[in-house]
């Protein structure tokens, strides 16, 4: 396992550096840039680090836990070959809450959206503030895969509308 961090400042454009560092990390990893487990991966950061600078205006750190490369048996029976985990800390002790935006609203579909491609995800005080954590199963690529009319990522589609 290998943790590494990054400091965000509450600036709505650490977003953006926050993807871009997280690539690097992952990439460092052996865990592809095109791979369906990196651009799902980029999305949960983007969406936590989004709201930590969004509704908290504290700096955060953004926090990756990569397991080891797998076993090339392993990868290819499709077997779980390890876990990412992301956490964004913050110094705000307001719990997160998950709404549920209608129609046109532009906002309030971050945490259900981590709800839906995360395998798990919840939260806990951290210090003086909390923590907002999520994890994602690496499997064999196409394993569990769900099949729509749009485009399957490990086991999650998107479809447009």
């Amino acid at each position: 396992m290998l943790q590494v961090q990054l400091e965000v400042r509450p600036d709505p454009a650490e977003v953006g550096r926050a993807r871009r560092w997280a690539r690097s990390r992952l990439a460092g990893s052996g865990i592809g840039v095109d791979e369906p487990l990196a651009e799902t991966l980029i999305l949960l950061i983007s969406e936590l680090v989004t709201n930590a600078v969004v509704h908290t205006g504290c700096p955060a750190v953004l926090r990756m836990v990569l397991p080891d490369t797998p076993d090339v048996a392993e990868e290819a029976a499709g077997q779980v070959v390890g876990t990412v985990r992301v956490e964004v800390a913050d110094a705000s002790a307001r719990p997160p809450r998950q709404r549920h935006a209608d129609g046109e609203e532009t906002n309030g579909r971050g945490l259900e959206l981590v709800d839906g491609l995360a395998d798990r995800w919840g939260w806990q005080a951290e210090g003086a503030g909390k923590s907002i954590w999520c994890e994602v199963d690496r499997c064999e690529q196409g394993v569990g895969a769900v099949a729509f009319d749009g485009a399957t990522y490990g086991d999650v589609a998107y479809e447009a509308v």
